[in-house]
């Protein structure tokens, strides 16, 4: 599949509120066309390429800029999580001050409910950082090729300094969200609503969607270098296997 098709199928598969913060590859694209390899390039080939590069740089600004507000939303949301659980166990588990089975019940459904949408909007967010950089990578590439130039490593290389690149943090909740939702919310245990634990938006088609992308996007190359993504650290087969248990949702 080319880039393109791939760059808007995912953000197509993504949150609609997200739609507007992936790479303007499009635009990016139309302005390395008017770039001619030529040494006695035209005043009009000077502004596309001054243009380009403006544009590159605002739009690692956008990455950063969306990528940090969620990492710090998502930090935010984890620390949330256990103390909504311990207040549930508290207030209506089995020796709690008002013990009572159906509401636990369906108060702990709504905290499952609430888990796996969160563990999948994280999955979203490593999946978009993945994708941007990955079109850049890809436009850089064909820049070079166009223009003559060589700047694809040395801004490929400033990319990777970048705060939207660096998803560490993300990939440690991801894993800590994964391992709550298995110890708490053991498969085997029934809560109400079991068929429709992720709303309509799709998230955890979403998420299975991206993590394969992330899979495949890895697989693209049988060599290293300086352009290819780090390795996927996250058990990823794991996640989809333990999620479709909680949220039996058939996947096309």
């Amino acid at each position: 599949m080319k880039f393109g098709k791939r760059l808007k199928q995912q953000t197509e598969e993504s949150l609609p509120e997200w739609r507007d913060k992936y790479l303007s590859y499009k635009r990016l694209k139309k302005l390395v066309k008017l770039i001619s390899s030529s040494a006695n390039g035209s005043r009009h080939c000077g502004g596309a390429e001054a243009e380009f590069v403006y544009l590159l740089n605002a739009e690692i600004d956008k990455f950063n800029a969306f990528f940090i507000e969620q990492e710090e939303d998502f930090v935010i949301r984890h620390k949330e999580l256990p103390h909504r659980i311990k207040k549930v166990m508290e207030k209506w588990g089995p020796n709690g001050s008002d013990a009572s089975e159906a509401e636990f019940t369906e108060q702990m459904g709504r905290i499952r409910k609430d888990m796996v949408n969160f563990h999948g909007e994280m999955v979203l967010l490593m999946n978009y950082s993945n994708i941007n950089y990955t079109g850049l990578a890809k436009i850089l590439k064909k820049y070079d090729k166009r223009s003559g130039g060589v700047m694809r490593l040395p801004f490929i290389q400033k990319v990777l300094q970048q705060p939207f690149f660096t998803t560490d943090l993300i990939s440690k909740l991801v894993k800590e969200c994964q391992t709550t939702i298995e110890s708490v919310f053991p498969p085997s245990v029934a809560f109400p609503d079991r068929e429709v634990a992720v709303p309509g938006d799709g998230i955890f088609r979403n998420t299975v969607a991206a993590l394969l992308t992330m899979q495949e996007m890895r697989r693209g190359s049988s060599t290293y270098s300086h352009f290819s993504l780090p390795p996927l650290n996250m058990p990823d087969i794991d996640v989809i296997h333990s999620l479709q248990l909680l949220t039996p949702i058939q996947i096309p």
